[in-house]
C-alpha cells in the first residue's frame, strides 16, 4: 500500500488501506502503521512522534494503565531503538514489535477496526 502524494485520499485509496488492515499479514500491518505514525515522513519515528500516538490510543481507549505514556515510551525506545540513536526506523520498529508482545498488543489496538466493521 502506498500513500498518497496528494495529501488526501479517494475512496479506493481508504478501501486498500482497510483491506490491508483487516486482513494483511502482521509485517504488512506494521509498515502500514510506521508509514502511519512516521508524521514527518523523514523515514523514522522519534520520542515526541511515539509518544503522541500512544497518547491518542490511550485516548480512542481508554481504561487505566500502569505507567504513564511518557514512562511507556521511554520503555519502548530503550527495548527497541537498537542503536540508541533516538529513533525508530522501519527495521526497529517492525523487529520491535515482533519481540516486544506489549508493544505489539498497543501497535494493533491504535487500528483495531473490528468493532466498526461489526456496526456496518
Amino acid at each position: 500500500f502506498i500513500f498518497p502524494q496528494d495529501g488526501y485520499i479517494d475512496f479506493m485509496e481508504y478501501v486498500a488501506a482497510l483491506s490491508l488492515v483487516l486482513r494483511g499479514k502482521m509485517e504488512q500491518k506494521l509498515r502500514w502503521y510506521f508509514k502511519l505514525y512516521d508524521v514527518d515522513g523523514n523515514g523514522c519515528i522519534d520520542r515526541h512522534e511515539l509518544l503522541n500516538i500512544i497518547k491518542a490510543i490511550r485516548a480512542i481507549n481508554g481504561g487505566d494503565h500502569e505507567t504513564s505514556a511518557e514512562e511507556f515510551t521511554n520503555r519502548v525506545f530503550n527495548k527497541i531503538d537498537v542503536n540508541g540513536d533516538g529513533e525508530l526506523s522501519l527495521d526497529e520498529f517492525v523487529e520491535g514489535a515482533r519481540k516486544d508482545d506489549e508493544f505489539m498488543e498497543v501497535m494493533m489496538k491504535s487500528l483495531d477496526l473490528t468493532h466498526i466493521v461489526a456496526m456496518i
